[in-house]
């Protein structure tokens, strides 16, 4: 049986300079200079180890004891102390592992994947405004399902859209705790939906204005002005608004513009700059826009950078419309449905859109360009109140 506790007080007093065992891997080292240390000495996997347990001055034998048995039952238990230690160090320099700035640390991470690394801060929106007010103070360890419903109960069913969006949010946010090594529990969320249930929200299409009645609003837009000419170019090309708003002169390049990949959706990098397909009529308002042209831009704002995203949108409102720039996608989808023989992969195309299984998609090489080239040169003939009634074909 290994001896403890060998030592005195009056005999550590009384010993000049050398290395004393209490007994257990405890010691007391005697320095000439006159200081004195004690440390540990354990076995973990076949290799042994020293950590020191602090000065003579500082720690009592009764505390060095106490100490010794915390590190020696850590050893029995398979574990290297020393590496504890330095954890429980690390943890203790650490801020407070708040929800609030663990949300903090995953959007930092993730920023680089995001269109412009997350400054216009749709990503962290949902959980800023409908997570982090109720819940950022809380310590990530100890979230449960419960707090996660009673946060998003109130908007649920009435702002679905933005209940999903913080749902996986927080479901990113958690996934990260745990890589950092936190103890979370990583179905809080998945829990939560089931206490929430499925929402009762009717998701409401944007409004969209009729194919046919896109000719007669296009000629309305007969000013040369930033406004009115980048929502000709958004219905002529069938694009959301963020190209077109950012549409560069180095993009063009004869009667195709190539859209990169990080301004179409998505995240940054994840998506294929995208080739469009540029009309007689597009190629038109792209040479009126040239004089607004600044930096490259040919859609700037007023003040700097380009045109907001509203700007457009605002128009339609001005004139008391319900449809919205967006519904010209629906439109032009629509006519390609009803009135041309556009197949299914090549109409998908037009809009951005994936059609196909993955292996169909990792065997398709190409981009329809051609055949779009056709469908869009007629879509420009429609809107601009010619063959107006007549069904395209490709073939």
């Amino acid at each position: 049986m290994v001896a403890l506790n060998k030592l005195s007080v009056v005999e550590i007093k009384a010993s000049g300079p050398g290395k004393y065992s209490d007994g257990g891997g405890l010691w007391l080292h005697k320095r000439e200079d006159g200081g004195s240390q004690w440390f540990l000495r354990v076995t973990v996997n076949g290799r042994r180890r020293e950590m020191g347990l602090g000065k003579l001055e500082d720690v009592s034998l009764k505390e060095a004891r106490r100490s010794a048995e915390k590190w020696r039952a850590m050893v029995r238990d398979g574990k290297d102390p020393i590496k504890e230690r330095e954890h429980l160090k690390r943890e203790a320099a650490k801020p407070e592992n708040t929800l609030a700035n663990i949300a903090a640390d995953a959007f930092e991470s993730r920023k680089a994947e995001l269109k412009g690394d997350g400054k216009a801060g749709r990503w962290f929106s949902p959980l800023k405004l409908h997570v982090l007010p109720k819940l950022g103070k809380m310590p990530v360890e100890e979230l449960d399902q419960q707090d996660i419903k009673n946060t998003l109960a109130p908007i649920w069913h009435t702002k679905a859209d933005t209940a999903r969006k913080a749902m996986n949010r927080l479901g990113i946010v958690m996934r990260h705790a745990a890589a950092l090594g936190l103890d979370v529990d990583l179905q809080a969320t998945e829990k939560a939906k089931a206490l929430l249930g499925r929402t009762r929200h009717v998701p409401k299409n944007i409004p969209a204005m009729a194919w046919q009645e896109v000719p007669a609003f296009y000629k309305t837009l007969e000013e040369p002005t930033v406004t009115h000419l980048a929502l000709r170019l958004l219905i002529l090309t069938g694009l959301r608004s963020s190209p077109v708003r950012f549409m560069h002169l180095d993009q063009i390049d004869g009667n195709v513009w190539t859209v990169p990949g990080e301004v179409i959706k998505g995240r940054k990098g994840k998506t294929q700059d995208f080739r469009v397909p540029l009309s007689s009529e597009a190629l038109t308002v792209i040479e009126l826009a040239k004089p607004h042209e600044r930096g490259g831009y040919l859609f700037p704002s007023k003040r700097k950078g380009v045109i907001s995203d509203a700007t457009m949108a605002r128009l339609m409102e001005r004139r008391d419309m319900t449809d919205r720039p967006h519904g010209f996608r629906s439109s032009l989808r629509t006519w390609m449905a009803e009135a041309t023989d556009a197949p299914h992969e090549v109409a998908e195309t037009v809009l951005q859109h994936t059609a196909g299984t993955s292996v169909q998609l990792a065997y398709r090489r190409t981009d329809y360009l051609e055949q779009r080239r056709v469908l869009m040169e007629r879509w420009a003939q429609l809107v601009t109140g010619q063959n107006a009634g007549q069904v395209v074909k490709l073939a």
